[in-house]
């Protein structure tokens, strides 16, 4: 059994994109590093990897206890109550880590506050903390849910929730600047949040794709103190702006590429439709000339039974009545024959009338046709 529900194998490789991993990233590497909430040691470890002097408090002894096998010290005690600057000195540390811990805390604003004094010139403080306006958030309100999860965005030990804007307003308050910050992402109904999308009004959950927030799963931000930088926090949030706006242009680039292909599809569809209508047009010729030449061969092929029905009412012999019969059952069967190709033909051009690809031809290739030809005309 783990120690701890937090405790996982960090993989940078594996999960590029996760809040640990943009952690690291923005630490960087060869610097003292303060990692608070460090649970069993697990983000430590790999700061530790890349050159960093790792210390870590941690409220729970057990997993402190597992976390110095890979940190240089560990502290214990309840992070609200300590005076961090006194446990580790003033001007200690140049990155202060608060991975997902400062929305386990009932009142995080005087703990950030005085991370302030732990950093030395030129160190920043790194936080990451759940996006509460996630969309299936939303979704869930809608509905008139908000149930906790054992871990997520709604971990049943979170007490203190942000959007982008409250975090901003929060950094600010404790006295830093925010100057980076970068985003998680999980997809609308693709967290452990259950909400079904066919439960929502599909439109509502357009505008809700088309919102960066709605897909916003944690925010990872650095901050430094207000009195050591020229940079705004405006200035920041620019940047994630135009990351975001980035990131749209290339969907809809994405949704052009394929627009463009399922056009192509589509052309070289309609020129084989047109191929397969014009030589359904020429086979319906052919049969309407034949049913026109089988009309008058029946129109004849009456008019010799007519005929011989006389002669034989005329010259009454047997051997005449018989020759005329068998001359009659021979213009019979020819005249059957006939019918029965007649009524084959019919039933060929009803069925072409009847396929796809004559409507298609006669919707819509015939009046294009028509249009080209008035163009060329002109």
């Amino acid at each position: 059994m783990p120690l701890s529900k937090y405790d996982i194998q960090l993989d940078l490789e594996q999960s590029p994109g996760t809040s640990h991993a943009l952690l690291v990233d923005m630490v960087g590497g060869n610097k003292r590093v303060l990692d608070v909430g460090c649970d069993t040691g697990y983000l430590g470890e790999v700061l530790s990897a890349f050159g960093n002097i790792t210390s870590g408090f941690e409220i729970n002894e057990e997993t402190a206890q597992e976390a110095r096998k890979n940190l240089v010290r560990v502290e214990v005690g309840d992070l609200e109550a300590t005076d961090l600057v006194s446990v580790f000195g003033p001007a200690s540390f140049d990155a202060v880590v608060f991975g997902d811990v400062l929305e386990h805390l009932r009142d995080p604003l005087p703990t950030l506050r005085q991370s302030r004094a732990l950093l030395a010139p030129g160190g920043s403080v790194l936080i990451s903390t759940p996006n509460i306006a996630h969309g299936d958030v939303r979704l869930a309100l809608l509905e008139g849910n908000f149930r906790y999860n054992s871990l997520g965005i709604l971990d049943e030990t979170h007490t203190r929730f942000f959007t982008r804007e409250s975090l901003v307003s929060f950094i600010h308050e404790a006295g830093f600047t925010l100057i980076e910050l970068r985003r998680t992402h999980a997809p609308l109904f693709g967290t452990e949040i259950k909400v079904d999308e066919n439960d929502f009004d599909p439109m509502l959950v357009e505008r809700l794709r088309a919102d960066p927030e709605a897909t916003t799963y944690q925010f990872v931000v650095r901050a430094v103190p207000d009195d050591q930088t020229h940079v705004t926090s405006a200035q920041a949030l620019r940047v994630d702006e135009l990351t975001a706006e980035v990131a749209r242009y290339r969907e809809i680039e994405a949704d052009v590429t394929e627009l463009r292909h399922r056009l192509l599809v589509s052309h070289d569809q309609a020129i084989g439709a047109e191929a397969e209508a014009g030589r359904l047009r020429s086979r319906n010729d052919q049969l309407a000339s034949e049913l026109g030449t089988c009309g008058a061969t029946v129109h004849a092929l009456r008019q010799q039974v007519a005929e011989l029905t006389r002669a034989a009412e005329m010259d009454p012999s047997e051997q005449q009545i018989k020759a005329l019969e068998e001359r009659t059952a021979r213009l019979r069967a020819e005249l059957e024959s006939t019918q029965h190709h007649i009524s084959r033909s019919d039933s060929e051009i009803t069925a072409i009338k009847a396929s796809a690809t004559w409507r298609i031809g006669r919707a819509v290739i015939a009046p294009m046709a028509r249009i080209a030809g008035r163009g060329r005309q002109r």
